[in-house]
């Protein structure tokens, strides 16, 4: 039953032709001899901050983060939790094809890299957010922690239901061009 169902995930991910907008482990099961993936990080959690600014990991988690923790600053208003090795995978891909030389790769280096700061959960599963990361996401204490494939994300509560509402509005229009070359 395996086979069968890698196999139709793989015909119906080339047809839909969305195989390069999600992360390979959404793809159905491993490809003989590819080795095992990781869990995919999903769910939605509402959590609070402590008086250090700790956030618990959710416990299903907290294994993926083992060898460490990346905290960076993401595009959206959000701090995004990384492993490492996803991380630098994710890097990777984005600087692939610029010119090392140039502005692009430089801009793109120094946003990931400079607001990216490296961690370690504590015994009880919890990590300390650094300050400039906090104030780029507006987080006080509540925030919701959002699993969103190959890493997680961390929201101030009160923007993560305004961000919802907002791709609630608009998912119908992204899903409908996934595929499209244009």
């Amino acid at each position: 039953m395996l086979q069968s169902g890698a196999e139709w995930a793989s015909v119906a991910t080339r047809t839909a032709g969305v195989a390069g907008f999600l992360p390979p482990r959404h793809l159905g099961p491993n490809p003989p001899g590819a080795g095992s993936r990781s869990l995919a990080f999903r769910g939605h959690f509402e959590h609070s901050l402590d008086a250090k600014n700790r956030l618990s990991i959710p416990a299903k988690f907290r294994a993926a983060f083992s060898q460490g923790v990346v905290l960076a600053k993401d595009p959206e208003a959000c701090i995004a939790v990384w492993t490492p090795e996803q991380h630098e995978r994710i890097l990777e891909q984005a600087l692939a094809g610029l010119n090392p030389m140039g502005s692009r790769y430089r801009k793109v280096a120094r946003f990931f890299q400079a607001n990216s700061f490296d961690a370690e959960l504590d015994a009880a599963g919890r990590v300390t957010l650094p300050q400039p990361l906090l104030a780029h996401a507006g987080i006080e204490r509540r925030v919701v922690v959002l699993g969103v494939g190959d890493h997680l994300e961390v929201w101030a509560r009160d923007r993560w239901q305004r961000a919802a509402e907002e791709l609630d509005a608009e998912i119908a229009e992204v899903i409908e061009g996934l595929g499209d070359p244009s």
